[in-house]
């Protein structure tokens, strides 16, 4: 891998880096250049970073989720994303915690997602990170954290804090997902480990 990234033939959100030790992320795309082929780093229910194959038409953009959104000298609006960008002049709508879909080859937006009950989400920390859902709740507590109740493909609801949502698509994920992001617990694993079936994939996966 190092002779790879030395040489130029890794790229990190569309541009070659040569230096080994650049840092990617979660929804950064890393596309192997002579190969031509991409995938997007995710986490997986476990916590742990995972890469999922994407096409070249999916490696074009990626999503960002808005961490915040401010007025800078002489008036102008910009917005500040999760991976450190600052985007100027961005869509009057487009508010903290919703998610944007940013084009790699122009860095401009091309839609974005707002962050509202019905939305999908992947949880991008705590107990319950790697896991997607649907928001059904919000809960907003003055002077401490506002929680967020999301329910998962298998029926199972969950809360976590509002900054480890990331909302990926309004009705379904605008991003390709790993084999499973459904949590399931060391007992369930394990009665089907003793039966002798591959775990539930998400419907999404099952029907590709």
């Amino acid at each position: 891998m190092i002779i790879l990234a030395t040489e130029g033939n890794i790229a990190v959100d569309g541009k070659v880096r040569k230096d080994y030790k650049y840092p990617v992320g979660f929804m950064d795309v890393i596309t192997l250049v002579k190969t031509k082929t991409n995938y997007r780093l995710l986490y997986d229910v476990k916590g742990r970073f995972g890469l999922t194959k994407i096409s070249p038409s999916e490696a074009e953009y990626k999503l960002c989720r808005i961490k915040r959104r401010a007025m800078g000298p002489k008036g102008i609006p910009y917005v500040v994303t999760h991976d450190g960008r600052t985007i100027r002049f961005p869509h009057p709508e487009i508010k903290q915690n919703d998610s944007i879909k940013l084009n790699l080859r122009t860095n401009e937006i091309s839609t974005f997602f707002k962050f509202e009950i019905g939305c999908n989400v992947m949880i991008t920390g705590g107990n319950n990170i790697g896991r997607v859902g649907t928001i059904v709740r919000l809960e907003k507590h003055p002077g401490s954290y506002e929680i967020v109740h999301v329910k998962d493909s298998q029926g199972q609801e969950f809360s976590t804090r509002l900054s480890n949502v990331f909302v990926i698509g309004q009705k379904t994920a605008e991003i390709t997902l790993l084999k499973r992001h459904t949590y399931y617990s060391i007992i369930q694993e394990r009665e089907v480990r003793n039966s002798r079936k591959p775990l539930p994939v998400d419907e999404a996966d099952a029907d590709e």
